[in-house]
């Protein structure tokens, strides 16, 4: 079991921590997760454009991961509570997540690669009417958005490049561990998923249950 008694530096460099400490003291002074996603703008650009700080391991597909299509989420932060999470998501070519939620606010980039991002939002009327596709953009290396639910929360992403991508999450749940939500976009089925970390088992699985994922789709 991991103990949550401290803060978890998986990637324990110089560079996470100073970044860790920014974000925390942005948060502390912001009025709003906007406000607070606003002001770490900086320092997150400032982290897609350095080639050198994470680490390869970090920067692999994983075909041993319990979320399917080669799709490895890697944890590289954990606060104690927690409320704060940083992570690389790995994306191979030809692969895609399926239509799933964070719930959490934070911001995400594009480190390595390409992807097209699909956001979805309840149709009209809601009631099982399944979502709409609200948006559609294209990603290239050092592109990054707020998540800010709901109005971003609900999204699909496909690698488009040749090698695979890599992604940056910064987000304010243990986003592995916590139970979400992925989506049929046609028929409005939802059924509850917990995607795991490819290198952290949650706290309440031992080491050797596999971890549920969220069958990443690939086509």
């Amino acid at each position: 079991m991991t103990s949550a008694s401290a803060d978890e530096y998986v990637l324990d460099t110089p560079t996470v921590r100073a970044f860790i400490a920014d974000v925390r003291a942005a948060i502390a002074r912001a009025a709003s997760a906007e406000a607070a996603c606003d002001a770490i703008r900086p320092r997150f650009a400032a982290l897609l454009d350095d080639p050198d700080w994470l680490a390869s391991e970090y920067r692999r597909d994983a075909p041993e991961s319990g979320m399917g299509g080669g799709i490895g989420q890697w944890l590289l932060f954990r606060a104690a509570d927690r409320s704060l999470t940083l992570f690389s998501l790995v994306v191979p070519a030809g692969a895609q997540t399926p239509v799933h939620d964070h719930l959490a606010w934070g911001l995400v980039g594009l480190y390595r690669g390409t992807q097209d991002e699909e956001i979805y939002a309840p149709a009209p009327g809601g009631d099982g009417g399944g979502l709409e596709l609200r948006e559609r953009r294209a990603l290239a290396p050092g592109d990054f958005y707020a998540l800010l639910p709901p109005r971003d929360d609900i999204h699909r992403v496909r690698t488009t490049s040749p090698e695979t991508s890599v992604s940056i999450h910064l987000l304010t749940n243990d986003t592995g561990c916590v139970w979400r939500h992925a989506y049929e976009p046609e028929s409005g089925a939802v059924r509850p998923f917990r995607s795991g970390w490819v290198n952290v088992a949650c706290e309440e699985d031992p080491p050797e249950r596999p971890r549920r994922g969220f069958g990443g789709v690939t086509g």
